[in-house]
């Protein structure tokens, strides 16, 4: 049992795909609902795996991938479909680009592996995340009000940018204290 965290960050993995076929074939119902799905099953695997203590670095690594995959893949897929603008999806991708090299550059030059995921991130996956589905519910069910809409990618902006300059600071701290203690 204590493999069910990374279980469950696999399928929100293999969800991509079907997600983005039912996206581009605009099956609207079915992608929300597939996305709600996914959208919680990332708080039970981290659920699961504080309270039961099955937290492994397989997990620490696979969830934040599994997020970053499947919320990469759906904002292209909706900008490219006109219904998320394309400056925000360029913003997103972007910053874990950014992210993602801070990481495998940190990893060169320190050889550690440092994946503690900020607070901040946390709160942009989840803004990330009911922005899609306020989108998909609006395409499949009703009408989301504009200004829903317009308050969540302010805030998105916000944290996408905060959260991708504290990686930066948080990685050169520790890269200059690795370095200074090994002096």
């Amino acid at each position: 049992m204590h493999h069910l965290p990374n279980i469950i960050s696999l399928f929100r993995i293999f969800l991509v795909i079907p997600v983005i076929y039912l996206i581009w074939k605009n099956d609207w119902h079915t992608a929300f609902l597939l996305v709600l799905l996914a959208g919680l099953s990332d708080g039970l695997d981290g659920y699961l795996a504080r309270k039961f203590h099955w937290e492994s670095k397989l997990g620490a690594t696979l969830d934040p991938m599994a997020d970053k995959i499947l919320l990469i893949c759906l904002f292209i897929a909706l900008g490219l479909k006109g219904i998320v603008p394309q400056w925000l999806v360029i913003l997103i991708v972007a910053r874990d680009i950014v992210i993602i090299s801070g990481l495998m550059l940190y990893k060169v030059m320190t050889n550690d592996m440092k994946l503690e995921i900020l607070f901040i991130s946390k709160v942009n996956t989840a803004l990330l995340i009911v922005l899609v589905l306020f989108h998909l519910l609006n395409l499949a069910v009703f009408p989301v009000p504009t200004v829903l809409f317009e308050i969540l990618t302010v805030m998105i902006v916000v944290t996408t940018l905060m959260s991708g300059a504290l990686y930066v600071i948080l990685w050169s701290k520790c890269f200059i204290k690795q370095k200074t203690d090994k002096n």
